[in-house]
């Protein structure tokens, strides 16, 4: 899909307030380590994360994603009676109804003719919610819109120390490793109509999407799906295939974004990935041979925040002059399901 009239008009995020140490979460499964003669230190040797961040207990999602909200819309310098459409994207939502969206858009004094919904897509929430809104405004349907998303790792990986403890097999170790990567923020995103003006956002160009969905069954949150639920919730990863199989999924994506997107050879200029991991993020960028050096990283200190990393990783390399007006950029994320997203993006 290719867009002609869509621009990303700014970012904003929130950092969550208490930094949790990968340090901090081995001395907790001390007890584990010494069942299972794991030394200290493997889960940095082994995804490249030495700290996440927490809400605090309690935290709501919608309060984290109004505050991210807010920040993207004065980034944008834009009236919020403007936004047409207010998705929220998060995996942690607030209730199973009303929708997050509803509170947020509350807490944005958004108009009452502003479209609110949630969507959910594992770790692409808001890269579809941001084809969903360029979708609209392409058609002529908004002139602006705003998707936002908050996630908090927190109770999963409270629940995933706690399993362990009471369960120290190194079955149970394997699956909850990637759950002890998790971290917590929010994201807002503004997209609006193209005005044609120099230094009005970045031209959001098109993006192509794959999904390879007989690997749904790789990583799994939550309880099962009866209403009340009658599992408690975990969080269990099946590293080894999600990475295999999201990267051969990521050169298919990647392939069908060259031939798609009229770029030159050594094109995209800069590239924002999904932040996984050291494994994953090396491994991805060599299977579509993409030079490190072209790649911006967050997750040592911010861990994987789901819906929010992506997003968050290009406003802050925005931040830091990485991204660079004229770069051709790609926005790539690849989530459970397994479902992959590649966007093309003029900065």
């Amino acid at each position: 899909m290719l867009y002609s009239n869509v621009t990303i008009k700014a970012f904003g995020y929130e950092l969550a307030p208490h930094v949790i140490t990968t340090e901090d979460l081995e001395e907790r499964l001390a007890p584990v380590y010494e069942k299972l003669h794991i030394r200290r230190g493997q889960i940095e040797t082994i995804t490249g994360i030495s700290e996440r961040r927490y809400w605090d207990k309690g935290y709501p999602m919608h309060a984290g994603a109004t505050q991210a909200g807010k920040k993207a819309l004065e980034n944008a310098a834009i009236d919020p009676a403007r936004i047409g459409m207010l998705i929220y994207a998060g995996v942690c939502r607030d209730n199973l109804e009303p929708a997050t969206a509803c509170a947020v858009a509350n807490g944005l004094d958004l108009g009452s003719h502003t479209l609110v919904f949630d969507i959910s897509n594992a770790c692409l929430g808001v890269l579809n919610g941001m084809v969903q809104i360029a979708n609209a405004i392409e058609l002529g349907q908004i002139e602006a819109g705003l998707v936002v998303s908050c996630e908090s790792a927190r109770q999963i990986v409270e629940l995933s120390i706690q399993r362990l403890i009471e369960t120290p097999t190194m079955e149970v170790f394997k699956k909850t490793i990637a759950t002890m990567t998790g971290g917590s923020g929010a994201i807002g995103v503004v997209l609006t109509r193209s005005d044609g003006s120099s230094g009005a956002g970045h031209r959001f160009l098109g993006y192509v999407a794959k999904s390879a969905t007989e690997y749904h069954h790789l990583c799994r949150w939550g309880p099962d799906t009866g209403i009340p639920a009658s599992a408690p919730q975990i969080m269990e990863t099946d590293s080894v295939g999600v990475l295999q199989n999201g990267v051969t999924l990521g050169m298919e994506t990647f392939q069908a974004f060259r031939e798609q997107f009229d770029w030159p050879a050594d094109a995209p200029d800069k590239i924002i990935c999904h932040q996984v991991g050291e494994a994953h993020q090396r491994t991805v960028l060599e299977a579509i041979d993409i030079p490190a050096e072209k790649d911006f990283s967050t997750y040592p200190y911010l861990g994987n925040i789901g819906t929010v990393s992506m997003p968050i990783t290009a406003a802050i390399a925005e931040e830091r002059d990485f991204l660079l007006p004229g770069d051709r950029v790609g926005l790539f994320g690849i989530g459970s399901g397994l479902n992959c997203l590649l966007m093309g993006v003029e900065w």
